[in-house]
């Protein structure tokens, strides 16, 4: 039996001894392969491009091209590309334009390596990953955002809300299609239809829509 392949991450972050703190973190970690690193928005992209990473986690605070200019991109060239934030800003407005901008998770510096660990592990799954202050935010949208769910959600097949429900309760793919017994190309299938009809692009849309449309209990 083949071992199963590394996740493969990149380090954007312009404090030189905070990424290479990271990097030597990371490294430790079995089932983790930093694959490349990055000072400031251009370098990241351009090594994106050349080295196709599984995740990348992203200062917001990037000199030049900043994060979230960072996230969009990638969110539109390497839509298999996931971006993990990681950054010292938790407020509101950071957490919303990152999630706006296609972002799977977000962590606040000063987490330990365990939720690190956990949130890129998170992320690579196809899993979201929000810390505290993120999925208070995320909370806080969900009950007052007012936005209008059931013409979209009447347009979802049965099977396709069963799966919209699972992805947006944290299960991978292959933990979907072994629930429901169907192939995770199937799941991924369903996915691009749900995303299609709903015109949501990424998970976090995916959780408040499955919030707001009553499949998944908010956060309390």
């Amino acid at each position: 039996m083949t071992s199963r392949r590394p996740i493969r991450v990149m380090l954007v972050e312009d404090h030189l001894i905070v990424r290479q703190g990271l990097r030597a973190l990371l490294e430790t970690q079995e089932g983790i392969e930093v694959a490349g690193e990055a000072g400031d928005g251009e370098e990241a992209l351009a090594s994106c491009r050349k080295v196709r990473p599984d995740v990348i986690v992203l200062d917001l605070g990037l000199p030049g091209k900043d994060g979230i200019r960072v996230a969009e991109e990638l969110r539109d060239e390497l839509p298999g590309c996931r971006v993990l934030v990681l950054s010292m800003h938790s407020g509101e407005e950071y957490v919303r334009s990152a999630l706006r901008a296609g972002a799977a998770g977000f962590l606040v510096k000063g987490a330990g390596l365990t939720d690190l660990v956990r949130a890129i592990r998170a992320v690579a799954a196809g899993e979201a990953f929000f810390c505290g202050a993120a999925a208070e935010v995320l909370a806080r949208d969900v009950r007052h955002g007012g936005v209008a769910v059931e013409g979209a959600r009447a347009s979802l097949t049965e099977r396709e809300r069963e799966v919209l429900r699972l992805v947006a309760s944290g299960k991978s793919s292959r933990e979907i299609a072994a629930i429901l017994g169907i192939s995770p190309k199937t799941v991924e299938g369903h996915r691009a239809n749900i995303m299609e009809k709903l015109g949501i692009h990424d998970l976090a849309g995916l959780v408040r829509y499955s919030v707001k449309s009553g499949l998944v209990p908010p956060e309390p």
